[in-house]
């Protein structure tokens, strides 16, 4: 038996009939609109559709590729919506939806859906069910979103796909042999490796090799920068830290806005099980867990620009206004600022390291890693709990998991439950005292890879194409450098100079929480939990300078 889809276990509550009663209580947030048959009632692309409610007629949603072919999804009638977890910002709509026959419907903005959802509860409980199930879908069934198109192996393929996936952005990776109707789109680039993977988007666009810059522009997932508009506060970080925050932050008003480098999740993303947070007794996957919060923050109107890496902070200016600056060019203005940043993979002093980097030197394994690697020998270096876990998840798949640490074993860097688990896993062998000398490869990637035993000094090569590197973290700070803020020796920030803004820093309206702030516990609970504690004192903060400001005035 094949395993079941969300849209079969979980159909009714995908798309729900409204009754009479419940269609009476959005009447009040929406606005009547009117459609001919045969009428586009929104199309691929389009920004700014919350959730249209059918009250008479049908409407056909259906989905199209780059290389002309449609499929349909559903057929929406009398008490039926349309809309997913995109409705909540009005980023674009991934599917079209034409009208079958005349259609009357009740027509919700983005901002007239989140304040349905929040307003009536139980109502708005079953409507944010059924947008991210029909997310969940969209990914699951492929069914939606651009064409990533290259050999199954092709690191770039991975690359591209890990991207949109930590994204929570649906696509569909093909070969480009898989697909007919693509060969004559295909044909000129067979013999120019240098162009692969394609990414074919909806609208026909070709992407060659896209960065994944290029692809979020192209995508229009960024959105675009408010220069003239002011923040109530600028999160930097979509790591458990920053989104929570943003949770905290918009459900009590505060406007908010996220800017994050690569995607949502920040390591945390990445892990395969986090099984020691509070409350999930049976472990979730770091991706479920800060997706939960993404959306969460989008439902009180937090804004997330992803990617969007923060270059320079301006903390200086005379108007006492914070300004962000990407390295894309873009600007976002905030009253205060929570540096939530994190920190990224340590990297070891190790020559064509960088060349190698998404061409067989991996600092995470998600599926998209463990499809490439299927069925070989993989190299594992790194002790902590993060090791353990990717260790665990990747013996499942991979012939042998060689994990490799410096040291002299486990026991003083990670749980007892997942040293455990790695004594009793075959298909793990702990090489304790191995260090890695040399990779070596060629175009198609690492090809061979070369360690040494500290204790013999005796080194060994074999033919290891996949490399996962989870040996710790430094604080991503280096763009704080225009700021000066003060930092420990290592480079994380460091805050409490005032007793009343403990995760303060030492510039005014400057805070820093999660694994960039110098003392951290280093741990998803604890970063969750200063991001709801530094909500706290922004508003004391912002309340404190309201009453400056106040009396200035009156003094004057």
């Amino acid at each position: 038996m094949g395993t079941s889809t969300t849209a079969q276990r979980r159909a009714d509550q995908m798309f729900p009939v409204l009754p009479a009663e419940d269609i009476a209580r959005i009447r009040r947030f929406g606005e009547p609109r009117d459609y001919a048959a045969g009428e586009a009632v929104f199309r691929t692309g389009q920004r700014g559709i919350g959730l249209i409610l059918v009250l008479a007629g049908r409407v056909d949603i259906s989905q199209h590729d780059g290389a002309g072919q449609v499929v349909e999804i559903a057929h929406h009638g009398p008490g039926e919506f349309m809309g997913e977890v995109s409705g909540l910002t009005g980023k674009p709509a991934l599917v079209d939806g034409v009208a079958a026959e005349p259609v009357q419907a009740l027509w919700l903005s983005p901002e007239q859906l989140r304040r349905l959802i929040v307003a009536e509860a139980d109502l708005g409980e079953r409507l944010m069910r059924a947008l991210i199930l029909r997310r969940t879908s969209l990914i699951e069934s492929c069914a939606a979103g651009p064409l990533v198109i290259a050999e199954g192996d092709d690191s770039g393929r991975a690359r591209i796909g890990n991207f949109l996936r930590r994204n929570g952005f649906p696509f569909r990776a093909v070969t480009p042999d898989e697909d007919p109707a693509l060969a004559d789109l295909l044909a000129p680039y067979r013999d120019h490796p240098d162009s692969w993977p394609l990414v074919l988007l909806a609208d026909g666009r070709l992407l060659r090799n896209p960065a994944e810059q290029a692809l979020a522009e192209a995508l229009d997932m960024v959105g675009s920068d408010a220069a003239d508009r002011i923040y109530d506060v600028a999160v930097v970080g979509a790591g458990p830290a920053g989104l929570s925050t943003a949770v905290y932050a918009a459900s009590e008003g505060l406007s908010v806005v996220v800017l994050d480098a690569k995607g949502f999740g920040g390591q945390a993303g990445a892990s395969a099980r986090i099984e020691n947070y509070f409350g999930f007794p049976t472990g979730i996957t770091g991706q479920a867990l800060t997706a939960r919060g993404f959306v969460q923050a989008q439902k009180f109107g937090a804004e997330i620009a992803i990617p969007a890496c923060v270059a320079s902070l301006d903390c200086e200016a005379s108007d006492g206004i914070h300004r962000l600056r990407t390295d894309a060019g873009r600007t976002w203005c905030a009253r205060t600022v929570v540096i939530a940043s994190g920190a990224r993979y340590r990297r070891p002093p190790l020559e064509h390291l960088a060349d190698f980097e998404g061409r067989g030197i991996w600092y995470w394994a998600s599926p998209m890693e463990v499809q490439l690697c299927a069925g070989q020998e993989v190299v594992l270096v790194g002790g902590g709990n993060s090791a353990g876990q990717a260790a665990v998840y990747l013996a499942a798949h991979a012939l042998k998991v060689r994990m490799m640490v410096r040291g002299d074993g486990l026991a003083a860097t990670m749980s007892r439950y997942l040293i455990d688990r790695i004594e009793a896993n075959p298909a793990i062998e702990l090489m304790s005292r191995t260090e890695i000398v040399a990779l070596d490869g060629d175009a198609r990637g690492l090809q061979t890879v070369r360690w040494r035993d500290r204790a013999s000094g005796a080194e060994t090569e074999a033919p290891i194409r996949h490399v996962f590197l989870f040996i710790g973290a430094e604080p991503a700070t280096e763009w704080l450098a225009s700021c000066k803020l003060a930092t420990d020796r290592h480079g994380f920030v460091q805050c409490g100079g005032d007793p009343g803004y403990p995760l303060a820093t030492s510039r005014p309206g400057v805070f820093a929480i999660g694994d960039v702030r110098a003392g951290s516990v280093k741990r998803v609970g604890g970063a969750i939990g200063e991001g709801a504690t530094v909500v706290a004192q922004i508003h004391a903060w912002l309340a404190e300078r309201a009453q400056d400001a106040a009396t200035a005035e009156v003094s004057a």
